[in-house]
């Protein structure tokens, strides 16, 4: 270990690898929000897709996020955390550049645009299951905690910001020109990952994987009796989570009336809540401890939620519940995702970090899958309000899983 990563807080401020890394997500962070917005409004200002077609491109991203969980977890055992993310952020410039290249050609159609969905779906996962396992090798675990919050303040950063550059450049350079600057930030992104270390100095070459095979990830996660709940808690948050994926936009504009001007700002806020969780998350995790920390927060932002389905009235008012709802609950679930990912990286072996992070991308992508085609079906059946009560029920039992396991107990991680 050398002075470049001191145990003490203010260390990360003088820790130059983690700088590199925080300034590369950054700055990829805001590409990847010009991205998940800028491909789905291409294809309905370019290629005039109708609703049915909008829901595949969902699904077909969602899919493909899935898919690239597995790919990513054998990967993250061959290839050096540094090497993915820089193979990963080069696949993501190579795509976006591809998308404005194949416009100007008009070769771009809704099967073309789907395969670029999947892509950046695919590869950004592998990015964030090799930022998973990488941050061990680079920070000390003492300052896994602070770390995960800093870099989930940029990322809250780029929510706030990213979908607003995304709507300036549309509206400056049209689509779908205006996606091709975020293919530059994967560029320069990479360029900073090329310098940093793949490792902290001194330190011994990491054993081999626990488990090895396709379901190595899941046979991880499972064997953990402080990772598992964590795992069924995430799954089972998202099965729920999906439901509000499908029928928030249709329950806002249609059901509450929100204008689309009122909408944006009440997303916006979410990204505001995010930062806050990101600032408070390391003192409330000394506060609680790992575990408490976990389920507690993840308990309130349960019941931050029913203040959606419960916004009724004019539609100030039923906005001013909603953007609650987004300062509370996005708040809370940085919280409880910081404590998670934080936990994971201290009690697994650093050899087994790629397959966890994978199974735990593949394992979030099916149940969202699953969650969005099931609260669809039941929003057309029982309607968006009443589905929307079931949803906010089960993201609140969700942490019970927690609760009832050894994580409650876990004060530290160890």
């Amino acid at each position: 270990m050398t002075s470049d990563a001191p145990d003490d807080k203010p260390g990360l401020w003088r820790h130059s690898g983690f700088l590199k890394l925080w300034a590369a997500e950054a700055v990829s962070g805001f590409g990847a929000r010009i991205a998940r917005e800028g491909l789905p409004m291409t294809a309905v200002l370019l290629l005039k897709a109708p609703p049915a077609a909008m829901g595949t491109l969902a699904a077909v991203g969602l899919g493909a996020y899935a898919l690239g969980g597995l790919i990513a977890g054998r990967l993250a055992g061959r290839l050096t955390g540094r090497a993915l993310l820089i193979a990963a952020d080069l696949g993501r410039m190579a795509v976006m550049s591809a998308v404005p290249a194949a416009a100007l050609l008009h070769a771009l159609t809704l099967v073309e645009l789907a395969a670029a969905m999947a892509l950046m779906s695919a590869l950004t996962v592998i990015f964030d299951v090799a930022d998973h396992a990488f941050l061990p090798r680079l920070v000390t675990r003492a300052q896994l905690v602070d770390g995960n919050a800093k870099l989930a303040t940029t990322d809250s950063l780029a929510e706030v910001g990213g979908p607003a550059i995304a709507g300036g450049l549309f509206q400056l350079l049209t689509a779908p020109i205006a996606v091709a600057p975020c293919a530059l930030t994967y560029l320069a992104s990479a360029l900073i990952l090329a310098t940093l270390p793949p490792t902290r100095p001194g330190d011994e070459p990491p054993p081999k994987p626990t488990h090895n095979g396709p379901a190595a990830g899941i046979r991880t996660v499972l064997a953990h009796p402080l990772v598992r709940p964590i795992w069924l808690m995430a799954l089972a948050g998202d099965f729920f989570g999906w439901f509000f994926g499908a029928l928030y936009l249709i329950y806002a504009l249609d059901v509450l009336r929100l204008s689309p001007t009122m909408l944006g700002f009440t997303i916006a806020a979410g990204g505001v809540g995010a930062l806050i969780g990101a600032s408070v998350a390391p003192w409330i995790n000394r506060r609680l401890g790992a575990g408490p920390s976990i389920v507690v927060s993840g308990l309130a932002m349960g019941l931050t939620t029913f203040l959606i389905p419960l916004a009724s009235g004019a539609p100030a008012l039923a906005m001013a519940l909603l953007v609650a709802a987004q300062l509370c609950g996005d708040a809370l679930r940085t919280v409880m995702q910081i404590g998670q990912t934080s936990l994971r990286q201290a009690v697994l072996p650093l050899a087994d970090l790629g397959a966890a992070a994978g199974a735990f991308a593949t394992g979030q992508g099916l149940a969202g899958v699953a969650g969005a085609l099931i609260g669809g079906a039941l929003g057309s059946w029982l309607g968006p309000r009443e589905t929307l009560f079931l949803a906010a029920a089960g993201i609140t039992a969700a942490p019970l899983i927690g609760l009832a396991s050894p994580l409650w107990r876990a004060r530290e991680a160890n």
